[in-house]
């Protein structure tokens, strides 16, 4: 599964071009302020998370839905078959249920 951030290609197509631009979108229409750190953050790298605030926030600004933030590609991977694993042999003293007899 692959997961692709957006945000720059999701702001760009509604003519937002800097971080100073989504700041004051994200002030004015989600009343929400980030600091320009975490703007910057949010445009040029890709998030190991986003709070649920921040990503309504965001597709309030913008006027967009979370796909349009977030790809997600949930083509299953494709593992190499392994071969069996050889069993190994139990010992002979045990019995069909796998335990030995107590001492009397």
């Amino acid at each position: 599964m692959k997961i692709r951030w957006r945000l720059r290609m999701a702001a760009a197509q509604r003519e937002v071009w800097t971080g100073t631009e989504l700041r004051r979108l994200l002030a004015e229409k989600a009343g929400v302020e980030l600091s320009s750190a975490s703007v910057s953050a949010l445009f040029t790298k890709e998030p190991s998370q986003v709070k649920m605030t921040t990503l309504a926030a965001l597709c309030t600004a913008l006027e967009c839905t979370p796909n349009d933030l977030i790809e997600v590609d949930t083509t299953p991977v494709e593992r190499p078959i392994a071969p069996p694993r050889p069993v190994a042999d139990l010992p002979q003293a045990a019995s069909a249920r796998g335990r030995s007899m107590p001492p009397l």
